[in-house]
């Protein structure tokens, strides 16, 4: 997947926490997050605040369904509140290379 494929899965479905998503799909998506938030922040801190709420939710949304793709539950996102430790764990695993098929449907892509 390209990075404005990337992007255009992820604003079409930007509260779809079903299904799943590929490596690729989430790590693209996350580049694209940090890369506008930090142009913005150059031009107005309240439009990169304004971008940030914004995107808040197929944020929420990639991550779950990259959870989905490796089998684990999207609620699992809410250990980054955990400082370092939790980071780590959902860096690790949404590096991981996702299951075959599993119960979260076919695998994407």
């Amino acid at each position: 997947m390209t990075f404005g494929e990337s992007i255009k899965i992820c604003f079409s479905k930007y509260a779809d926490f079903n299904g799943r998503a590929s490596r690729s799909e989430f790590w693209w998506w996350f580049l694209f997050i940090v890369l506008a938030s930090m142009a913005l922040s150059i031009a107005s801190e309240m439009l990169s605040a304004l971008f940030s709420l914004g995107t808040l939710l197929p944020t929420l949304a990639v991550g779950a369904r990259r959870l989905h793709d490796t089998d684990r539950s999207g609620w699992l996102q809410l250990i980054w509140i955990i400082p370092v430790v939790g980071w780590i764990f959902l860096i690790v695993w949404g590096a991981q290379e996702g299951k075959e098929a599993n119960r979260f449907g076919p695998t994407p892509g």
